[in-house]
């Protein structure tokens, strides 16, 4: 007969639950093995790697401001990850940001455009008891209103010093160009109409000079353009800037770190900053800009792109290698004189490790320069804290207000020449 025993039971058999098990062990081992391998979680913590040279200064330095030589601890479960920290930085800014209350300052440049900056008082007197003012110059398409820069300027302003922050031309939605040019990668000129205000205003005032990534770049092509610009500044503190955007623009095209996707989500802001002041950079009579230039911006993919049709011909340049040798502080920063405080990050997914050795070399070099490299921190993250909550306050603002403390307390103690 076909038909079964109404006995006959089917079963699975005893091996297999056994195996469901090790699959989903297997699965989730894999799982386990990427979010250690992408998150990092091997990678040791570690004090900052500094290079300097040895003098009075360098060494009080190093003393008085415990940051540099203490171990940076990030958030235990993420912060070991550039990527993350890079990407928290960029979306969501710093935990609570503070909203700090300043004034805007507008100056009309020769060539009509009109640059503007913000302007914080101190909410109480510098510990040296002297009038000094943080002349700060934000990353790329950024101003006063991002969520560092508040943070910064209010732990600053905590600590007594007063600050001024450029908007970067261009930058601010709601502030139409009057003339058609905006920032460019190491355009100077509103950072010194800024600088020149301030020493104006206050002329007792002592200058110390920051900058963040491309910011980073401006001030110390700033400074190093003409050796009056050094004068009144204390010091100067840069933190994650390439330092050559030609030796930059190769590695910007590889795919290693995803550098070519960050190149590409970069691209696209710079393309709608563009794009929304599209009348004035193309529509005045005196703009140096075609409309094959605005066609070739609509499909352009990566920063170079754009940096040849378009940020390149604000100032006249006859090609993108011309436009980076000339508007990058590799060529300047030899000139500075003043103290100088390299700061990058080795996990920095925007700026890869064989840039850093310009600031190693220099530090090496001149005895006025340190150079500080963390192991973690991403681009602008540096984020501390437990597990997984960071603390308000990033590791760089804290340095970076600490070892200009330090200098305006040890200034006398074997000033470099």
């Amino acid at each position: 007969s076909n038909l079964h025993d109404p006995g006959d039971v089917h079963t699975i058999a005893p091996e297999m639950p056994a195996m469901f098990d090790g699959v989903k062990l297997a699965a989730v081992a894999t799982v386990l093995y990427f979010l250690v391998r992408c998150l990092n979680l091997k990678s040791p913590t570690a004090p900052p790697d500094i290079t300097y040279r040895d003098t009075p200064l360098n060494r009080y330095l190093l003393k008085s401001c415990p940051i540099l030589t203490e171990e940076y601890e990030p958030p235990l479960l993420w912060g070991k990850s550039g990527h993350l920290q890079t990407a928290l930085y960029g979306k969501m800014g710093r935990v609570s940001s503070p909203n700090p209350c300043g004034v805007r300052k507008y100056l009309l440049m020769q060539d009509g455009a009109t640059a503007t900056f913000d302007l914080f008082e101190s909410l109480g007197d510098h510990r040296t008891g002297d009038d000094i003012t943080m002349v700060i110059c934000p990353g790329i398409g950024n101003h006063s209103e991002k969520h560092y820069i508040r943070t910064f300027v209010n732990h600053s302003q905590r600590q007594g010093y007063r600050c001024a922050v450029l908007n970067h031309l261009g930058s601010l939605p709601n502030i139409e160009l009057t003339s058609p040019r905006m920032f460019t990668y190491g355009c100077t000129w509103e950072f010194a109409a800024m600088v020149g205000s301030i020493k104006r205003a206050f002329p007792q005032t002592l200058l110390i000079v920051v900058g963040f990534s491309l910011g980073g770049n401006i001030v110390c092509k700033f400074l190093g353009e003409n050796r009056i610009n050094q004068e009144r500044v204390l010091c100067c503190v840069s933190v994650c800037q390439g330092y050559s955007a030609l030796r930059a623009q190769k590695t910007f095209l590889q795919w290693d770190q995803c550098r070519r996707l960050y190149n590409f989500l970069m691209a696209d802001s710079m393309k709608k900053i563009i794009l929304s002041h599209r009348g004035s950079l193309f529509g005045m009579n005196s703009s140096k800009m075609e409309d094959a230039d605005l066609s070739r911006l609509y499909t352009a993919t990566s920063l170079m792109q754009i940096d040849d049709n378009i940020m390149r011909k604000f100032h006249g340049h006859d090609s993108l290698k011309e436009y980076y040798e000339k508007e990058s502080c590799v060529h300047y920063i030899h000139n500075i004189n003043v103290p100088l405080l390299l700061v990058n990050s080795s996990d920095d997914p925007l700026v890869h490790r064989s840039l850093l050795t310009i600031p190693r070399t220099l530090a090496e070099k001149k005895q006025n320069v340190i150079f500080a490299l963390t192991l973690h921190g991403g681009h602008l993250g540096f984020f501390e804290g437990l597990c997984c909550f960071p603390s308000p306050s990033p590791g760089w603002t804290r340095l970076s207000w600490a070892m200009p403390t330090q200098y305006a307390s040890g200034k006398d103690t074997d000033r470099p020449a």
